[in-house]
């Protein structure tokens, strides 16, 4: 498949598409940028963050939530406020949250990361109803996903600089085990797909990986075959979220960070978001418990 061009942004890090009541919202982690677009009307509105902002989720309750550097904190499109619900890793303040997943049961899975893409002090922690507690997930530089399966039992964490996925069991409680390798891309086959980066599931329970430096989007189904990919016009590819009228639309951000100043005259679309039709739908929407 060939992405198209949908819309020009020139993000420095766009980052985190979510499919939200018939809109794609997505952000610009170093531009504390927050957007909603409509692809009907073509409206684009945006919001400017407090801080470098990684994500944005549906709530049960009231507004949106935000992963912003600090923590998570809710988010009011109406006003524009952001209201703290927890500080995350106090104690690093180089570290701020990179990318989430709400599961079965409402709960946010989200990972940390060095600002500086240095310091392996990434870690998955989970918000339930208010409260975040650590997941007993090992320590890397980049973390990204997780993707969460549609039944809702597993967890797809995605060590970036690592150049592999680690699949998870979800107990009933809300913890991860240790987990096992689902995908590993440290071989001379892979040399030239660059960095998994955000991760998906689709309503088989197949990922998507968006490529960071390999200028793709790639699905794996639940056994670890790939089954489709997306080539695009840029570099960075970083995540893909499943939506429109029928959950068939694949939208894609990408970023502009880390290209030469040469790179970027050749790919002037970099930081722009792309689509692509896919044959699998998104799954059901899920909302936090928060």
């Amino acid at each position: 498949m060939q992405a198209e061009h949908l819309l020009s942004i020139g993000a420095t890090l766009g980052e985190g598409p979510v499919w939200i009541d018939g809109a794609l919202w997505f952000v610009d982690i170093k531009n504390d940028t927050v957007f909603r677009f409509d692809p009907a009307s073509r409206d684009l509105a945006r919001w400017k963050a407090p801080e470098h902002v990684g994500w944005v989720l549906p709530s049960g309750q009231r507004g949106l939530i935000a992963g912003l550097m600090s923590g998570p904190h809710r988010f009011l499109p109406e006003t524009g406020a952001f209201e703290r619900i927890a500080h995350v890793q106090a104690d690093l303040p180089d570290n701020r949250l990179n990318d989430a997943a709400i599961d079965g049961e409402g709960r946010i899975w989200f990972g940390t990361m060095d600002n500086l893409e240095e310091s392996a002090t990434g870690l998955v922690f989970v918000l339930d109803k208010g409260a975040v507690t650590q997941a007993t997930l090992s320590p890397v530089t980049i973390t990204n996903g997780p993707a969460i399966s549609p039944c809702g039992a597993r967890l797809y964490h995605v060590d970036t600089l690592g150049r592999r996925v680690i699949r998870h069991a979800i107990a009933p409680g809300g913890t991860a085990d240790a987990g096992e390798i689902f995908l590993d891309f440290n071989d001379d086959a892979h040399a030239d797909w660059g960095y998994p980066d955000g991760a998906i599931c689709d309503a088989e329970g197949a990922v998507w990986l968006g490529f960071f430096g390999g200028g793709a989007a790639r699905r794996f189904s639940p056994d670890g075959t790939l089954t489709h990919e997306a080539r695009f016009p840029v570099s960075n590819i970083t995540k893909v979220a499943l939506g429109g009228a029928d959950g068939h639309t694949a939208y894609a951000t990408t970023a502009r960070q880390g290209l030469s100043d040469a790179q970027r005259a050749a790919e002037p679309l970099a930081g722009d978001i792309f689509t692509f039709r896919v044959e699998v739908p998104a799954p059901l929407a899920r909302h936090a418990n928060t």
